[in-house]
């Protein structure tokens, strides 16, 4: 909510030891949502749909999600919204098997990428991986590489082949919009930059194993609102070509960025969808008293 500051009848003054009033107006969070173009699904020539179907997952004992099934349609940004706590993170450490990096951790139902299942036996987790990438919610370098050398590690971990890898950094640094900010710095550590900068050098780190999909988990939640609005121009070039995922707190900025929001709610009980909707739809029209509350505020 936007509270706006005091605004006296029309023809009248205010008077010593009147109280303060103030009139309040809704986020205008739909409109900025039907601002965008959205993607149907099935019209994006580049970039492979993901699919969860009927996904639980567990830390030791505790179910900490509970049958989440949901399509992120190829060349589209999908945001996961939803208080602290409902399983978000975890929902998107499943979508590329990050989830059983964690101790006790366990996971029932498929994610299908390209209609096959990345957790079907026999799969390479490490393809997986380079097919569906992910940037952290803190960004994290490789402070004793260069920049230059930061961009092509995953390329080196990877040990795959490249042709030209000064053309490859370039076009990995212009499509997360750093080029301009470090052409002349190649040679410096990532350290050197700010947290902005080196938060794109992530995504382009992420870029230039040429994932289908690209995770983003709560990329802008440490970042100041220029960086932050430079990261979501990055978001929104790089959907023409991938799809992206993203978990958000920041409702303008699912507002802004994403074709679809899909709200997640934790009630006492393991996480659970709630509703998935195109977000000008989700924002103007939810179907669900929660979601409605959620995104006008009343609570979360």
């Amino acid at each position: 909510m936007s509270t706006h500051g005091e605004v006296p009848q029309e023809n009248s003054q205010p008077k010593p030891g009147d109280k303060m009033k103030t009139t309040t107006t809704p986020h205008s969070l739909a409109d900025l949502a039907s601002a965008r173009v959205v993607k149907a699904p099935g019209t994006q020539p580049i970039g492979s749909g993901l699919e969860a179907r009927g996904v639980h997952a567990w830390f030791g004992k505790k179910h900490a999600l509970k049958d989440v099934t949901l399509d992120f349609a190829a060349g589209t940004v999908t945001a996961l919204i939803g208080p602290s706590g409902c399983g978000k993170s975890t929902f998107l450490r499943t979508l590329n098997r990050m989830h059983e990096f964690i101790p006790t951790a366990a996971l029932a139902g498929e994610v299908l990428l390209g209609g096959k299942d990345i957790y079907a036996a026999g799969t390479d987790v490490t393809k997986i991986r380079l097919r569906i990438g992910m940037v952290f919610q803190k960004p994290n370098p490789f402070p004793s590489m260069t920049i230059g050398q930061n961009v092509l590690s995953g390329i080196k971990l990877a040990q795959l082949k490249v042709s030209n890898t000064k053309e490859l950094m370039e076009e990995c640094l212009v499509r997360a919009g750093l080029w301009e900010e470090v052409k002349d710095r190649l040679g410096e550590h990532a350290s050197a930059l700010s947290g902005g900068q080196q938060q794109r050098l992530c995504i382009a780190r992420s870029l230039a194993v040429r994932p289908e999909v690209l995770l983003m988990d709560e990329p802008c939640s440490a970042l100041d609102p220029g960086s932050t609005f430079r990261i979501e121009q990055t978001i929104s070039e790089l959907s023409r070509t991938m799809t992206i995922v993203i978990v958000t707190h920041n409702m303008q900025q699912a507002a802004r960025v994403s074709d679809y929001s899909a709200f997640m709610l934790s009630d006492g009980g393991p996480g659970e969808l709630v509703e998935v909707a195109p977000t000008n739809e989700l924002f103007s029209r939810p179907r669900d008293k929660r979601t409605e509350d959620y995104v006008t505020g009343r609570f979360g």
